[in-house]
């Protein structure tokens, strides 16, 4: 992504693939910060689908989502990527996040491939801090 703090500011909508309740996991804290910040959060987790988190009710995968995302910030386990690689590419995201420990190089390369920039390895919250302050 050649200008990350640019799209981070237009982007609106974000879907958290592996979105957990418990406000002590990162799966939540750091959703729950971007939806401080004024992002549109979509829970995605079969476990919790249906239960309301952030104002919305869970989905159990990326293809139930009505309404097309500009991110989605993945909170799986590296290895469990590949399950998720149809859906990810049938919702077509501007950019998929794989939060800090989770990297999958053929996954990524797979989805860039495709067209969607991946961003590795990385917190998102972390870096929309560094980069807005």
């Amino acid at each position: 992504m050649d200008n990350l703090r640019d799209f981070l500011a237009s982007a609106r909508t974000v879907a958290v693939l592996g979105a957990h309740p418990n406000p002590s996991k990162a799966a939540f804290y750091v959703p729950d910060y971007l939806g401080r910040k004024g992002y549109q959060l979509f829970p995605v987790n079969p476990v919790y689908a249906e239960q309301e988190l952030w104002g919305q009710v869970a989905v159990s995968t990326l293809t139930d989502l009505e309404e097309p995302v500009d991110i989605v910030v993945v909170f799986r386990r590296s290895e469990a990527l590949p399950n998720h690689l149809e859906e990810i590419l049938t919702a077509k995201p501007k950019l998929v996040w794989l939060q800090s420990g989770i990297l999958n190089n053929a996954f990524s390369e797979t989805l860039r491939q495709a067209g969607i920039p991946v961003v590795q390895d990385r917190c998102l919250m972390v870096v929309h801090r560094q980069l807005f302050g």
